[in-house]
């Protein structure tokens, strides 16, 4: 594939043939390397396609091979110009998003104890593929609640402060969730899996800040060196997975009835102001709000777990959230395109909100937390958005460190090596259901995660805030 560099940190995708606009991929040489032979640039090119697409369809250094729009892809399309929504560029785990949480303790309290903290932390919070049973099950009632109400549905029942929804994006919970566009099937898969992790690249970790590099924004986010955090990785479980799975099928007969022509099928999308567009934005809410409701009942569990394994009171914990951000979404926002204002229809699919400044307590004055995880054998960052991605990339930026090898090829890579023991050598507890999903999760398997953040900082479309160090992770 032909690329143009435009600048060291950024290469185009020249629009050729039935391209509506130019790609863009936000990657040093290095990074742009590794992606030659997977399969997202020609996927990038492939969004490009889609009727209504403004400026670019873009692509953060995370970048890899997903269901037809890449992971660590954005494409923004216009409603009023025919923009059309599509389920694969927000993914199968609709609002599958990041959370951390900062606690009173420093590294040496909670060193001596962790593998019991681990233990506590593996005990109170389900793992696991089909895991259930966390919280009572919610009925009917409860889940039109939950669905209508997201995070609010769990502070309601005592999982966590009120205070916490003002640090999550969107406030957790977004209107316009209709549980009559939802399936049965998809509110049965999601009664009994509120306050699970689920299984894949999803965590919950704690970790030690390690180093500041933005000292303004790390004391607006109450963030300091030695200081023992809590990040927790996951979405919205069987319940956006059957949603996606749902309406892929409903867009497979959309595109016929539209003419739209698209060169992936795992493309297939509806116009957003159609009944198909409409109906799937009304279900897509429905699982970002239970995705909401799904991480704050897991903080709630991750505090009981800190204060029994650490056998500490809740005033010397300290738990306080720091923000919630999603990264599989797609949300109507408004964005200067052309010195004129337009309400665009915003996918972000493996890529992480990045305002300026903009959803955290009023009056503040750096940019909207941006949480960017690493493989559980390295390390995560804070880091926070800038004005310039507002300009280029709709308000975006990475969101993790982007696999290199499939997880196949990662589970064939590492067979035979006793992970749980390598990882406990460098410092850090590990508590999985299976062994293979640590195969699949193991360093190498991922890019450098350091690379993918300096890039963005490069670009200007994000700092650094600090860099945080597992010490003890539990996986599915």
């Amino acid at each position: 594939m032909k690329l143009e560099r435009v600048k060291d940190w950024l290469w185009e995708i020249p629009k050729t043939g039935k391209m509506r606009v130019p790609g863009r991929i936000y990657a040093t040489k290095p990074l742009l390397e590794q992606l030659r032979s997977e399969g997202g640039l020609e996927q990038v090119a492939n969004v490009a396609h889609l009727p209504g697409i403004v400026g670019y369809s873009l692509a953060m250094p995370d970048i890899h091979w997903g269901y037809g729009f890449p992971i660590g892809g954005v494409a923004a399309t216009d409603p009023a110009a025919g923009g059309v929504i599509s389920p694969g560029g927000v993914g199968y785990d609709i609002n599958c998003g990041v959370r951390l949480a900062t606690t009173q303790l420093q590294l040496e309290d909670v060193q001596p104890k962790i593998q019991k903290l681990v233990a506590s932390m593996f005990r109170h919070i389900p793992c696991g593929v089909g895991s259930h049973g966390a919280v009572k099950r919610a009925g009917h009632q409860e889940m039109l609640d939950l669905i209508k109400n997201g995070a609010r549905w769990a502070v309601k029942r005592g999982y966590g402060k009120s205070d916490d929804l003002n640090f999550i994006e969107d406030g957790g919970s977004l209107p316009g969730a209709d549980p009559d566009r939802v399936s049965q099937r998809a509110m049965d898969r999601g009664s009994e899996q509120v306050g699970t992790l689920g299984s894949g690249n999803h965590f919950a970790e704690i970790e030690v800040v390690e180093e500041i590099y933005h000292p303004e924004a790390a004391r607006e986010f109450g963030i300091r060196e030695g200081q023992i955090t809590l990040m927790i990785h996951t979405g919205s479980r069987g319940f956006g997975y059957q949603i996606c799975d749902d309406y892929l099928k409903l867009m497979g007969r959309a595109i016929r009835r539209y003419n739209i022509e698209i060169p992936d099928r795992q493309l297939a999308c509806a116009p957003v102001e159609s009944e198909e567009g409409r109906g799937y934005l009304a279900a897509m809410f429905a699982a970002a709000n239970y995705a909401w409701a799904n991480r704050q009942t897991i903080m709630h569990l991750a505090e009981k777990a800190f204060l029994e394994g650490l056998s500490c009171h809740p005033r010397d914990l300290g738990l306080s959230l720091v923000y919630d951000v999603c990264h599989n979404i797609a949300k109507l926002e408004n964005h200067q395109v052309g010195g004129k204002t337009r309400r665009l229809c915003v996918h972000r699919k493996g890529a992480t909100r990045a305002f300026w400044p903009q959803g955290t307590r009023p009056g503040r004055s750096v940019g909207q937390p941006i949480i960017i995880p690493g493989d559980m054998g390295s390390c995560s960052y804070l880091a926070v958005g800038t004005p310039k991605s507002l300009e280029e990339t709709f308000g975006s930026t990475a969101h993790g460190a982007g696999r290199v090898m499939s997880r196949t090829q990662a589970v064939k890579t590492f067979a035979g090596r006793d992970l749980a023991a390598e990882l406990s050598e460098e410092g850090i507890t590990v508590m999985a259901q299976g062994r293979r999903t640590l195969a699949e999760e193991m360093r190498g398997a991922y890019k450098n995660v350091a690379d993918v953040v300096d890039t963005m900082e490069l670009a200007g479309i994000s700092l650094k805030v600090a860099r945080l160090r597992p010490i003890g992770v539990i996986k599915g």
